[in-house]
Order: C-alpha cells, then sequence, then structure tokens
C-alpha cells in the first residue's frame, strides 16, 4: 500500500512540476513576443492563469501532506492524548462534511460554466474550473481516511512525527 501511494505521489509531483515548467516557458513566450517581437500574444496570460489554478488545486489535492500547512497547534500539543484524539476527530469529520456539503452546488456552478468559454483559448470554463471539484473529492477523502485512522491508531502527533523524519 505505501508503495502504491509513494508511486501516485511521485506520478502527481511530475504532473505538476510539468504544468509549472508549462506555465513558465508560456511566460518567457509572453515577454519575447511583448518585448522583442513588439505584439504581445493574449493566449500567453490566459495559459498562464488557467495553469495556475490548476497547479494550485490539483497541487494541494495531491502533493501537499496535512503537516506541511500552516497550523496552530499550540493548544493541540499541550493537551492529553485523549483530547487530541477528540480534536482530530473532530477537525477531520468538520473539513470532510463541509468539503462534500459543498461538493454538489460547486459542481452546479461548475457544470453551469459550460455555456462560456475562455476568451482566447475557447475552452469551455467548466474544463478550467473543475479541478476544483476534484480538489474538494480528493481533500474530503484524505479528511475521512485521516477520521479513519485517528479512530484505530489514536491523535497524530505532529511535533514529534516532523522530528523523527529530521533524523531519518
Amino acid at each position: 500500500m505505501n508503495r502504491a501511494i509513494r508511486w501516485i505521489r511521485t506520478l502527481a509531483e511530475v504532473v505538476s512540476a510539468s504544468m509549472l515548467a508549462a506555465m513558465f516557458l508560456t511566460f518567457l513566450l509572453q515577454i519575447f513576443s511583448r518585448y522583442v517581437l513588439q505584439e504581445p500574444f493574449g493566449w500567453t496570460l490566459e495559459l498562464c492563469l488557467a495553469l495556475w489554478i490548476w497547479i494550485v488545486f490539483f497541487g494541494c489535492a495531491f502533493i501537499v501532506r496535512d503537516r506541511e500547512h500552516v497550523s496552530f497547534d499550540i493548544l493541540y500539543l499541550a493537551a492529553p492524548a485523549r483530547l487530541r484524539k477528540v480534536m482530530a476527530l473532530i477537525s477531520a469529520a468538520v473539513v470532510a462534511i463541509a468539503l462534500l456539503w459543498s461538493l454538489l452546488p460547486t459542481w452546479d456552478w461548475i457544470d453551469f460554466l459550460r455555456i462560456k468559454k475562455s476568451a482566447t483559448l475557447k475552452v469551455p470554463m467548466r474544463t478550467l474550473y473543475s479541478i476544483y471539484a476534484l480538489f474538494l473529492i480528493v481533500v474530503a477523502a484524505r479528511a475521512i481516511w485521516s477520521f479513519i485512522h485517528t479512530l484505530r491508531h489514536g491523535a497524530p502527533d505532529h511535533e514529534l512525527e516532523l522530528l523523527s523524519e529530521d533524523k531519518s
């Protein structure tokens, strides 16, 4: 299982890095067309924006780990193990429920965007913003997994996990 997760994570990093490279090359082309050719390409700005949206939501869904997010965990780490478990269960449940609850209204809006196309790329806006629906599903699934993991193994102690990773 860990091997499959590592493989998926590596694939996600390759996809994200490829999107970042494409965005950078598009940005360089934009600079070249504007200052060397004296005729800027309109589609380069739009492609950079679309790639940025995809990089942020794709990366947050598949690459960024929970412990890499900024968190205010002073009270959490000071609490006894039983209270930490309750706090972890409540936070995972709230995140999963909120994201899943927002999925249908969000998808209704994203689906409505199929009638609009981007100005220069002529790509349906639904395609551009569909990554957000995937983000909602994946992050909710991760929160559900965190809830189950906390039920089985207790609350994670992020500070100790970070210290143990530095030593290895």
